[in-house]
């Protein structure tokens, strides 16, 4: 059993069971009936998506001190208690299914979802490659 980080809006991997939208806004223009169905997400969960402004920093960021600025930023967000509980049950689940968490962004190495498949795992969750 694994957690897969996906692109959201991508087809489906085999096996990849709930996909979770870890975005702080759902997909723009797309009826909230089709968003399953067009491989977006079953289910949103915003919890662990960066704020606002975290986010404005990471899609600005073009050197690697503001990507490591963004990076430090949003591992603070993720520290707070909710979103710590949010990473132990995702955690805890990734050892008894499969499921996936996932954003928009085409590039993971510079998304949010690169830090959160690390934070995923320093909580204990089995992450699929």
């Amino acid at each position: 059993m694994t957690v897969h980080i996906v692109r959201l809006g991508n087809p489906r991997l085999p096996d990849e069971g709930t996909r979770i939208g870890t975005v702080r806004r759902p997909p723009r223009g797309v009826p909230k009936a089709e968003f399953a169905r067009q491989n977006w997400y079953d289910v949103w969960f915003p919890n662990l998506a960066p704020s606002v402004e975290t986010m404005k920093l990471g899609q600005e960021a073009e050197t690697p001190a503001q990507w490591k600025a963004f990076t430090q930023r949003y591992r603070k967000e993720m520290a707070a208690p909710e979103a710590s509980h949010a990473l132990s049950l995702l955690a805890t689940l990734s050892q008894q299914s499969h499921f996936s968490v996932g954003c928009y962004c085409e590039d993971e190495a510079h998304c949010h979802r690169s830090v959160l498949r690390e934070l995923l795992a320093e909580h204990g969750a089995r992450v699929a490659p």
